[in-house]
């Protein structure tokens, strides 16, 4: 499953904006302050909304005057269209309108539908809920159900059958989005010996503990990363998860010149961020939708094309989506035009452009030009402050 297209409307920067045609890795560009993180929090508020409900997830937020843009009253109104569904091969729409009530957030209009595949049919509505009041088709029969809170969602308690197909892959996609802003300080920690991590946090204050279960579990994409850490740190050999006499499990550096290993905190930014991205990107169970923030902190620019790459590699391993920020162009260079997105504000509110509409950068591309170069020079209009 991929997401098609976004559409936001009083959500935090964004007053009523629609982002098409989204291909399976995007990078996002614009200046400070743009409203790239809070795009990236929108599927931290869907899946804090399903796992808990639309009032936790708001608070979270510091409320819904808080998400809600500034100088508009609401209602918030998020829709996502989807895509390259197991359960359908019709395109997928799930719509959610939150609300203040007497002062309480609620759904005030939840919708989960598909266009059946004959041509001309008019959507059909799957999930049809309005302030904990709906509909659910059930062996295509309309069924009316009311939820215990107008604060939950009705795909949460419908998700939960398997006979619901559409709504239980919707579920699961939403429930495996990943959210990656790596801490380098976070990173170097050790950690407690309990246990074991299927994946790296989005922090990576779990680094060693993941990086174990790799390492004993899948030896073969653990090597697979010592490889591509050779490649590109010529001088680290290998790195270790090791079991202290504490019961703590930390991380050791192998450098080539030198029989003394190196603790976490002894190496480079760079060397951490680089280990953290190759743990990610070689996640044995890859997710469904990975956010990254960032990536190219503390990396050496000649190395940010391959790892653009890499990005890209990385959902098509999975059949699963990237969604990339930036404000690198050396990582830029990389992508391809149809995956650019530059934002920009206009009157306090974010906007959202494509490259892939540009006319005239498509053809610089076509010749040669870099998508970083031609942003350093202006072209992507309205995208430097």
């Amino acid at each position: 499953m991929k997401i098609e297209s976004i559409r936001l409307k009083n959500f935090r920067m964004f007053r009523d904006v629609t982002i098409d045609k989204l291909p399976n890795c995007c990078f996002f560009v614009g200046a400070n302050g743009t409203g790239k993180s809070s795009l990236f929090d929108l599927f931290g508020f869907l899946r804090d909304a399903l796992t808990y409900n639309v009032k936790e997830a708001l608070a979270k937020r510091g409320g819904f005057k808080e998400v809600v843009s500034r100088g508009t009253v609401g209602p918030i109104e998020l829709e996502l269209k989807f895509r390259d569904l197991k359960a359908t091969s019709s395109k997928v729409t799930y719509s959610l309108v939150i609300d203040l009530v007497e002062n309480m957030p609620v759904v005030k209009r939840e919708v989960l539908k598909y266009r059946p595949k004959q041509r001309g049919g008019s959507p059909r509505h799957f999930i049809d809920f309005t302030q904990g009041k709906g509909t659910v088709v059930i062996n295509d029969k309309s069924q009316e159900q009311q939820l215990l809170s107008k604060a939950n969602l009705a795909l949460k308690g419908v998700g939960q059958f398997q006979q619901f197909e559409v709504a239980s892959e919707l579920c699961r996609f939403i429930e495996n989005w990943h959210l990656s802003d790596l801490q380098i300080s976070e990173a170097r920690k050790i950690n407690l010996a309990n246990g074991y991590d299927e994946h790296l946090s989005r922090c990576g204050d779990n680094m060693p503990l993941f990086a174990q279960w790799m390492c004993n579990n899948y030896p073969d994409q653990y090597h697979e990363i010592m490889h591509q850490m050779a490649y590109r740190l010529p001088n680290i050999s290998h790195v270790e998860p090791i079991l202290t006499e504490d019961g703590r499990i930390a991380l050791k550096f192998h450098h080539r010149t030198f029989e003394e290993t190196f603790q976490s905190w002894q190496v480079s930014d760079g060397t951490i961020q680089m280990f953290a991205y190759f743990l990610l990107l070689y996640d044995p169970n890859p997710h469904p939708l990975l956010c990254v923030e960032e990536p190219n902190n503390y990396l050496y620019p000649d190395t940010l094309i391959i790892l653009a790459e890499e990005l890209t590699w990385y959902a098509c391993r999975g059949d699963g989506q990237v969604f990339v920020s930036t404000h690198s162009p050396d990582l830029l260079n990389g992508a391809k035009l149809e995956g650019i997105f530059w934002l920009t504000q206009k009157n306090g509110y974010t906007q959202v452009r494509t490259t892939a509409e540009d006319q005239l950068m498509k053809k610089l591309i076509e010749v040669g030009d870099l998508p970083g170069a031609l942003w350093k020079q202006g072209f992507f209009e309205d995208a430097h402050p």
